[in-house]
């Protein structure tokens, strides 16, 4: 898949693309409970949504005030195209041009290898989060 783009907003402006993508793969594919997935701090984030050559929400992720990534997520037919990657590439750019040093994430212990692969490490224990094995994950710039 090359025929994606990806935008960057606010809540405000990308909420209704990124809530869908995360309910997709969160809540009903994952089983996280709905009220775990939300929380005030996409108000303060900075948002990035990938569309298809369609104008179809495909993925999604978010950058915190504090450097942290989170809530990346690419629906099951994108997975494996690249999307997730350059999400990930255009937020920690947006980082580096806030400033910061490097970015820090709770991966999936499912998805530490994609981090991995983007310069990620591993650092501390494995810890559950909603269920789910995570591990804390580092990248300096």
């Amino acid at each position: 898949m090359n025929n994606f783009n990806i935008k960057l907003g606010d809540w405000t402006t990308l909420q209704k693309e990124a809530q869908a993508i995360r309910y997709t793969v969160f809540v009903v594919e994952q089983k996280i409970p709905a009220d775990l997935e939300w929380d005030a701090m996409d108000a303060q984030c900075l948002h990035a949504v990938a569309y298809d050559e369609n104008n179809q929400p495909i993925g999604t992720g978010r950058l915190l005030p504090d450097g942290h990534i989170g809530r990346m997520a690419v629906i099951e037919s994108a997975r494996g195209t690249g999307v997730g990657a350059a999400i990930l590439r255009l937020l920690m750019e947006q980082a580096k041009l806030r400033g910061e040093l490097g970015v820090q994430l709770n991966a999936q212990l499912t998805a530490e290898p994609f981090y991995q692969r983007e310069g990620f490490a591993r650092e501390g224990a494995l810890f559950d989060e909603a269920g789910i094995p995570h591990v804390h994950m580092t990248r300096h710039f």
